[in-house]
């Protein structure tokens, strides 16, 4: 009988281009991984880096700041910033907790009322959905302007002073309902329908079955409101005047703008005490700038596995 024999597979180097092939991708594929973590340290180090010279900056004295420029090593170590930062305590403390009532408040209703809305706006039996959705977007596009935004809420809505102030504007977003819509999109209908049939309201339905579905949305949103509300200042510039009812990155601002106050009198030949001209300016941003993204930093990595889960999901669907 022609052809090869059955001891042919079992001749040397018969498989020998499959093991040479397969060395080969695995090579190529150890060479790729090297060097996509290669290029990932080198893009983490440069993100790390600018927040390790503001540390080491803000433990600087002022003076070898202005001798030495930015470096990242402290060449005479100083807790000026800090002591003047924390000078006042009780203001700071307030300022801390309106920031933190308020990001914890707002960001939790946030969330809820995104999702709340993107849930009906994906439902299939909600026959307005798109006239819903045409009204939100376009909000993105034009508003009302500050005049009559600000009249509306001083006046009317009773924004003076109130902390109401710190919550109410940035409740609802639209670029978050927009992510909530897409990823409850993602989850099947029939669950949906399922429930109906056995007997479920659609309160109950988004509570104990839409919901649980939704952790890496949620931890995404969170993040997303988190951030908004501990960096907000405009609202307290707008309708707060009380010491006791400022949020904290408008406090550390008007800190920082009072010294350069200060140091453009003495420019121009004002009379101001010895004592306060040589308060530190740049290393006092840099102690700033610690005080306030300390926290929201630390609060990342409790969020890190759901937020870039929900972010994929929420983009490529619907």
């Amino acid at each position: 009988m022609e052809g090869t024999t059955p001891n042919a597979a079992l001749a040397p180097g018969a498989g020998r281009p499959g093991k040479i092939a397969g060395k080969i991708v695995q090579r190529d594929r150890a060479v790729f991984c090297a060097a996509g973590y290669a290029l990932v340290t080198l893009y983490g180090l440069l993100c790390v880096l600018p927040f390790v010279l503001v540390l080491v900056t803000s433990f600087t004295s002022e003076a070898a700041l202005m001798r030495h420029g930015y470096t990242f090593f402290i060449k005479e170590f100083s807790l000026e910033a800090y002591r003047l930062a924390f000078r006042n305590p009780q203001r700071i403390l307030w300022a801390y907790r309106n920031t933190v009532c308020a990001t914890a408040v707002g960001s939790t209703l946030a969330v809820l009322i995104a999702t709340m809305t993107g849930y009906v706006l994906q439902r299939k039996d909600f026959p307005q959905r798109n006239k819903f959705s045409l009204f939100f977007f376009f909000t993105t596009l034009f508003n009302g302007g500050l005049v009559p935004t600000y009249i509306l809420c001083a006046r009317y809505l009773k924004f003076r002073n109130n902390y109401i102030a710190l919550v109410l504007p940035l409740m609802f977003s639209v670029w978050n309902m927009i992510i909530a819509k897409s990823y409850i999109k993602s989850i099947p209908f029939e669950i949906t329908e399922s429930a109906k049939v056995d007997g479920a309201n659609d309160v109950l339905i988004f509570y104990r079955l839409i919901l649980p579905l939704c952790k890496p949305l949620i931890a995404t949103l969170g993040l997303f409101s988190a951030l908004a509300y501990w960096n907000d200042w405009y609202n307290t510039l707008l309708y707060i005047t009380k010491e006791e009812r400022m949020s904290l990155q408008y406090f550390l601002q008007e800190m920082i703008n009072s010294i350069q106050a200060l140091k453009n009198l003495v420019s121009i030949g004002a009379t101001v005490d010895a004592s306060l001209v040589s308060l530190p300016q740049e290393t006092l941003k840099m102690g700033m700038t610690v005080i306030t993204t300390g926290p929201i930093i630390l609060l990342y990595p409790f969020v890190q596995r759901y937020f870039v889960k929900g972010l994929t999901i929420g983009a490529v669907k619907g």
